[in-house]
């Protein structure tokens, strides 16, 4: 119920929208997939999977003899590692930094490749909290009966049409290959990465990264009835991450690498640090309830049917997305705010959704990556400057051309598919 001109009662009424949520099998299980991710990270970094990652990139220094191959690096590593933007960033710059330096990479280009390498390809490969977040803000608009479908089916068809991220993916490839250089400006003390003191093997990062994206497949098959498309998502990261640590801890307790008690420690510890992510999530589908109960998304469609060609909303969609997320730093906040928006003004303007819809999820998607991408305030952004130890606004600086150039490509693919498919 929406409450009018009542502080108090619209506070008890938001509070008992968020504790109603946990009835949602579907948002527990996304929720503990969330905080269990972080277990895993930190699993990797404490039985010195990292480490070995480490150690096996630099015997492998003499295999990179140009500053071609050294920028190759950090954009590889970045491709490897999906598992959160952040720990992306991090140890893509943190491990290429001595060897870019070598070969006169600038630090504003090293944290150009880390930045490009991160969100985008979080949203490409969302086995991990992004798409645990993503998945979730679609199931919540099926559950509310604004579509139907299933949300990992739609969420895949959606991911074809995430031109922001294939565009800014190739561009890094294109500065590297063509030997673009970056003007080089502050330098700052180098930043570290802290690692386990434990020898380093690199299976101990192999093991539970390949683990949870064959029992993602697995999990989506059994929950599918044997077709994949229709598994059950949340249940499926949901499993597929469980079995991870299990798997995982096993290794570690047979390969001597973590005693059992440090092991149960890791896993405790991971989930503390992504409580607040979780706790994202949870004011994330809570914001989405609350837009359906609104009618902001109908409110708006009503508006859009009139003046708007369905072709242009996922451009329009896409700006909006952009401004958001460049003026908060946060993706997750403009996926939170558009999703239920977008979807529901699309539900509205196309009977047939299975055109528009993924068109206006995409763009979503996209809009929200490229702010977050471009935004000074951006984490990822922060970090990136970090770890390729340069200054932040150097790097801010220099990477806003590119990150505008690939919004420019992405604008016109949207304008163009709008008008082939709709």
């Amino acid at each position: 119920m929406i409450m009018e001109q009542n502080i108090l009662s619209a506070l008890l009424e938001s509070a008992k929208g968020i504790l109603s949520l946990f009835e949602k099998g579907w948002v527990v299980k996304t929720l503990i997939f969330a905080i269990f991710v972080g277990s895993i990270i930190e699993l990797i970094q404490r039985s010195g999977g990292v480490q070995g990652f480490i150690g096996f990139l630099q015997k492998g220094k003499q295999l990179i003899t140009n500053k071609k191959e050294a920028e190759l690096l950090p954009f590889f590593i970045g491709l490897a590692i999906f598992i959160e933007s952040s720990i992306t960033s991090l140890i893509a710059g943190t491990v290429s930094r001595p060897i870019t330096d070598q070969f006169g990479t600038s630090r504003e280009k090293l944290a150009y490749i880390c930045d490009s390498t991160s969100a985008p390809i979080c949203t490409m490969f969302p086995l991990n909290a992004w798409g645990a977040l993503l998945l979730g803000l679609i199931g919540a608009q099926i559950e509310a009966g604004v579509i139907t479908g299933e949300p990992i089916k739609l969420l895949g068809y959606a991911l074809l049409f995430n031109f922001y991220a294939f565009f800014s993916i190739l561009l890094v490839l294109y500065t590297i290959l063509r030997g673009i250089d970056f003007p080089s400006y502050t330098k700052v003390e180098p930043v570290t990465l802290t690692l386990s003191n434990t020898k380093g093997d690199i299976f101990a990062l192999i093991v539970p990264i390949v683990s949870l994206l064959m029992l993602v497949f697995l999990f989506l098959f059994i929950t599918g009835g044997g077709n994949m498309l229709k598994g059950s998502g949340s249940t499926s990261v949901f499993g597929a991450v469980m079995g991870s640590i299990l798997i995982s801890s096993l290794y570690y307790f047979i390969k001597k690498s973590m005693p059992a008690k440090e092991i149960l420690i890791a896993i405790v510890k991971g989930a503390k640090r992504m409580l607040p992510i979780a706790g994202i999530l949870l004011f994330a589908f809570a914001i989405g309830e609350v837009t359906v109960q609104m009618g902001t998304g109908l409110y708006i469609s009503h508006f859009a049917n009139a003046i708007l060609h369905p072709a242009l909303l996922p451009v329009g969609i896409f700006l909006l997305s952009a401004i958001i997320a460049f003026s908060t730093g946060t993706s997750w906040g403009t996926f939170s705010i558009m999703m239920p928006i977008a979807i529901t003004i699309a539900a509205n303007m196309d009977a047939d959704t299975t055109t528009l819809l993924p068109l206006a999820i995409a763009a979503v998607i996209s809009g929200g990556v490229f702010g977050d991408h471009a935004s000074p305030i951006s984490d990822t952004t922060i970090i990136s400057a970090m770890a390729a130890g340069c200054d932040l606004i150097a790097h801010v600086k220099t990477q806003l051309p590119w990150a505008l150039i690939s919004a420019l490509f992405s604008i016109i693919l949207f304008l163009l598919f709008g008008y082939l498919l709709i």
